[in-house]
C-alpha cells in the first residue's frame, strides 16, 4: 500500500487518482476520505448503491466503472458523475433513455478494446467514429472521454502502446468532438506508465486500500 500523498507527488497535476473501492469496506473508504480522496469507484450496482446510502454524509464523487447491464441502467444513471464502462452504442442509447426520464446528463466515457480481448468489453477503435457519431445526437449523455483496460502484463512496460495508441485515439476524435478531453488508463500494476502516456484519470485500488473483502 502506499500514501495518498505520495501517490499525488509522482503523478502528474492533471492525472486524478480514482480510489476503486469495491469489496473494500465503508469504514476503508471513510478513512481514506479523511486523508483528502474524494473520487470513488464501484464495479457492482448493488453494493455500489447501498455504500452510498452509507456514505451519503460525504461528499464523494462517485465513478462507476465496471461492466453495465443495460437493465441496470436506470440505477447508475445520476448516481454517478461519471461511467467509464460504457461499451456499445446500445448501452448509451439506454443510458440516454434514463438520463432523459430523470431529466439529467450522464457523463460517460467510451471503453475501447484495443487488445481485442473476449474476456473484456469495449468497442473496436475502428468503431469510435460510428460510435460518436451516434451519440452526438442523444441529448442527455456527454461522452468526455476514452478508457481502455489493456492484458495484464507481469512487466507494466508491456502495457505502454496500449495506452500510447488510446491518447493517440483522443486525439484524433477531438477536432469533431471537443469534449473529448480525459482519458481513463492506468490501474495500480501500471499507473505510471499510464500517466507518463497522457491518462488523466488512474483507478486505483489494492494499492490505496489493500486487499478486497472477500
Amino acid at each position: 500500500m502506499l500514501s495518498l500523498n505520495s501517490l499525488r507527488q509522482e503523478l502528474p497535476t492533471d492525472c486524478e487518482i480514482l480510489a476503486v473501492s469495491k469489496l473494500q469496506s465503508v469504514e476503508k473508504i471513510r478513512k481514506l476520505y479523511t486523508t483528502g480522496q474524494r473520487l470513488f469507484a464501484e464495479n457492482y450496482v448493488q453494493e455500489a448503491v447501498e455504500k452510498q446510502k452509507q456514505l451519503a454524509d460525504l461528499k464523494i464523487e462517485w465513478h462507476f466503472i465496471g461492466h453495465l447491464q443495460k437493465n441496470k441502467a436506470k440505477l447508475v444513471v445520476g448516481n454517478f458523475t461519471y461511467i467509464h464502462s460504457v461499451d456499445s452504442l446500445e448501452l448509451a442509447q439506454t443510458l440516454d433513455h434514463a438520463a432523459r426520464m430523470k431529466n439529467l446528463t450522464q457523463k460517460i466515457f467510451v471503453q475501447i478494446n484495443l487488445a481485442r480481448e473476449e474476456s473484456k468489453g469495449g468497442i473496436h477503435q475502428e468503431d469510435l467514429s460510428h460510435f460518436l457519431e451516434k451519440s452526438a445526437f442523444l441529448g442527455n449523455i456527454q461522452v468526455v472521454g476514452l478508457m481502455t483496460m489493456p492484458p495484464l502484463f507481469d512487466d507494466p512496460q508491456r502495457a505502454r502502446p496500449f495506452f500510447r495508441e488510446l491518447r493517440e485515439l483522443l486525439k484524433i476524435h477531438q477536432a469533431k468532438c471537443p469534449q473529448l478531453q480525459k482519458l481513463s488508463m492506468g490501474t495500480s500494476s501500471d499507473y505510471r506508465i499510464a500517466a507518463e502516456e497522457g491518462s488523466t484519470i488512474v483507478r486505483l485500488g489494492t494499492i490505496l486500500f489493500g486487499e478486497r473483502l472477500k
